[in-house]
């Protein structure tokens, strides 16, 4: 089904966006970014950990919303046009299959050091990162919930 899709995209001349992250709990850091991100190109594909890599990479209390759930708001945005799910902890494999024309991430992240810069760049795409959002993540809302009053 994927590469069917992004096959059509591509023959359409659309530039594709690709982004990818556990998303556990949207916050104006999440927005921003993708909001941002979807601005490079036509079709924006947001590749979303399934709960079972988020635990891998977060621990055995996360994710704190199903993959279902964090499916559904992610595919709820006007601006993303494909939500897909990946198993492993990085998305290297679906980077592979779709070789997008951009590869966003995170102001915390160097471009050279992102999962998937070589792919991109090999393929005369480029790997971008948007700035990071002070303030806003999911950890830092768990530790303020989990404050006393």
């Amino acid at each position: 089904m994927i590469p069917g899709i992004i096959e059509d995209w591509k023959k359409a001349g659309q530039k594709i966006v690709f982004t990818n992250g556990c998303f556990d709990i949207i916050h104006r850091g999440h927005i921003e970014l993708l909001s941002k991100a979807s601005d490079f190109g036509q079709k924006f594909i947001v590749a979303l950990n399934t709960d079972s890599s988020v635990q891998k990479l977060k621990g055995p209390s996360r994710p704190l919303q199903d993959e279902s759930s964090r499916t559904q708001i992610m595919a709820s945005f006007e601006f993303v046009n494909l939500v897909v799910l990946f198993p492993q902890e990085t998305p290297l494999e679906l980077i592979k299959l779709i070789k997008p024309d951009f590869l966003i991430k995170g102001g915390d992240y160097k471009a050279d050091e992102i999962v998937g810069y070589d792919v991109v760049t090999e393929n005369k795409g480029q790997v971008i990162t948007i700035q990071f959002v002070e303030g806003y993540s999911t950890t830092s809302i768990i530790k303020k919930m989990n404050k006393p009053c």
